[in-house]
């Protein structure tokens, strides 16, 4: 069994809000119960997230889309390189949060406790 944990942190790399997919699903499907009901000014993320939709929204809401394109995007798009290096707080956010075992190993059988072992995980991050 494989679960995909998309996650949202601020600015600090703090988790805001996670939604676990299954394992076979598009990333972009996750994105907007992630964004919704929450204001921000820019939406960093990889190239996972190239999608027509997900800017379409973000150009809706007014936030800057930060997003590395993939490479078969047929019209390029300008991508802020600057703001795009702080992507690494998401990354640091997982490598953090692969260090609890339980998390990284998928111990958990069902979808409610495996996400209860994120929330307290983090919990022990930012109380770091």
């Amino acid at each position: 069994m494989t679960t995909k944990i998309l996650a949202l942190c601020d600015a600090l790399g703090n988790l805001v809000r996670f939604v676990l997919l299954p394992g076979h699903r598009f990333d972009t499907v996750g994105v907007p119960p992630l964004i919704e009901g929450i204001d921000f000014d820019a939406l960093i993320a990889d190239m996972a997230f190239d999608s027509n939709s997900i800017i379409a929204e973000l150009d809706a809401r007014g936030a800057k889309a930060v997003i590395a394109q993939h490479p078969r995007r047929a019209i390029p798009r300008d991508v802020d390189q600057e703001v795009y290096k702080w992507r690494h707080l998401i990354e640091n956010f997982f490598g953090k949060l692969k260090d609890f075992k339980r998390i990284a190993m998928r111990s958990e059988k069902t979808d409610q406790s495996f996400a209860a072992m994120v929330y307290l995980a983090s919990a022990v991050i930012h109380s770091r």
